[in-house]
């Protein structure tokens, strides 16, 4: 994920400063420049590392943060405004007009960036908001781009306007989508415009005379954060020759060191307003400078964590469930209720990247919550037992135990394993369910319980 790197170098680097009671000058200095380090590694423009660092030393080196309660902390709130600040302070929306008339958004990037992916993914965002989108293919030179565009948009049950006869160029396509949608009801067009594999007079030319048919609202470029400051070049050419919006930043979940995130606003002077976190056609978000913040320095993600459990789990279910976990009376389907959940919010990996110090190199104790390929055996298991061993796994024999390796392809001591942790969640939750009525404090399970509803795998 982005910034796993970054992350932890920072972290360590500010463990080592909150160890010290009483911060000198020379501390602060040492740690700065090993920060300064880890931004340039995590290839963050150099120009903008050396005014971050400038304003950060400024507020660091000072009689109140080295006499104050806790310097380290403070230090660490100082760096955190700065990346804040970097990041462009405030999250920024597109400028959508009334759902009453039309907006139209212009799509731009290079190929390979993803740009028709993230049109789909932008429509199923402003269609959840109560928005009804059409989505325009103006790439009549990739082979299969309009097809691209279709399948994804079927899955998100989206319209697609393209020139089935091949009579248009894009310009006039994107005339005829605007007409179109004006015609039945659309308040919003997504124009999918060609990329291409770098930038050339052709492509530039063809934007500005789109945006000559069309009155176009949002001009959004597409950039893959994969590329590094590649990314930050190519945004400063199509802000110079014809003007962006916008940003949208996408494969910022893949092994990529990030730093274009924290280039690309400083740079070029356009927000980022979306962030593709992964390849699914809802791993789109919405991008807050200051959660992001948060998430490189280590202190989680709650709010995000929240609005994902809010959108992807069902409170009666997350109700009942907590009912079974008070009385330790679930089963496996149970089990496989809650991975499914998990799978909505993006999976353990991304959910622990949310939690407040949680660091990449503890996510190692979750090591087969998070490998897919574990958990797809794990599916498989619980899949080849009867419905009522899934409901009572104390029926489960070594016989059955036998049976049920053999259908889903695994060894019975994987079986036998899963039934032994399974075991353990259970004489947990029952301890925790008798902490419960008790009438102790409720600190919620393994102190992960009670986000929003959300429920952990067992």
């Amino acid at each position: 994920m982005a910034f796993e790197s970054l992350s932890d170098k920072l972290q360590n680097i500010f463990k080592n400063l909150r160890k010290k009671g009483k911060l000198t000058e020379e501390d602060v200095k040492s740690a700065l420049k090993e920060v300064k380090l880890a931004l340039l590694e995590a290839d963050v423009s150099f120009k903008v590392v050396k005014s971050f660092m400038k304003d950060v030393q400024d507020r660091a080196v000072g009689a109140d943060v080295m006499n104050g309660l806790n310097p380290g902390q403070m230090v660490i709130k100082i760096v955190s405004d700065e990346l804040t600040s970097l990041m462009g302070s405030e999250m920024v929306d597109l400028k959508l007009n009334p759902q009453t008339s039309m907006t139209v958004i212009m799509m731009m990037g290079l190929n390979g960036a993803g740009k028709t992916t993230t049109s789909a993914k932008l429509a199923a965002k402003l269609k959840s908001r109560g928005y009804r989108p059409l989505l325009a293919g103006l790439d009549i030179y990739r082979p299969a781009a309009v097809k691209q565009l279709q399948v994804n948009a079927e899955k998100i049950g989206i319209d697609v306007y393209w020139d089935d006869k091949h009579e248009f160029l894009p310009p006039d396509i994107a005339k005829n989508a605007v007409g179109y949608a004006q015609q039945n009801g659309y308040n919003i067009v997504i124009l999918d415009t060609a990329g291409r594999l770098q930038i050339d007079k052709d492509m530039m030319d063809e934007l500005h005379e789109i945006k000559e048919k069309v009155t176009v609202d949002d001009s959004i470029l597409v950039v893959d954060a994969m590329t590094g400051q590649d990314a930050v070049n190519v945004a400063s050419a199509f802000e110079e020759k014809v003007g962006i919006d916008g940003v949208i930043l996408t494969k910022l979940d893949g092994d990529t060191r990030g730093g274009v995130a924290l280039s690309i606003r400083a740079t070029v002077g356009k927000p980022i307003l979306y962030v593709g976190m992964g390849e699914k056609l809802d791993d789109l978000q919405q991008f807050y400078p200051d959660r992001m913040a948060s998430r490189i320095l280590g202190m989680g993600d709650v709010m995000t964590l929240i609005e994902k459990a809010q959108q992807n789990v069902n409170e009666e279910q997350a109700r009942a469930m907590e009912q079974k976990l008070r009385k330790a009376s679930f089963g496996f389907d149970d089990y496989l209720a809650s991975m499914d959940q998990m799978k909505k919010m993006g999976g353990m990996k991304s959910v622990l990247s949310m939690i407040p110090g949680v660091s990449t190199s503890q996510m190692s104790q979750f090591e087969d919550a998070i490998d897919e390929k574990a958990m797809a055996r794990t599916e498989a298991i619980i899949y080849s037992m009867t419905p009522k061993e899934r409901s009572n796994p104390d029926i489960l024999t070594p016989s059955r135990r036998a049976r049920v390796a053999k259908g889903a392809g695994v060894s019975i001591d994987e079986v036998n394993r899963l039934c032994r942790q399974f075991e353990q969640s259970r004489k947990l939750m029952k301890q925790y369910g008798n902490m419960l009525k008790g009438g102790k404090k409720r600190r919620g399970f393994g102190g992960m319980g009670g986000l929003g509803g959300m429920r952990l795998p067992f």
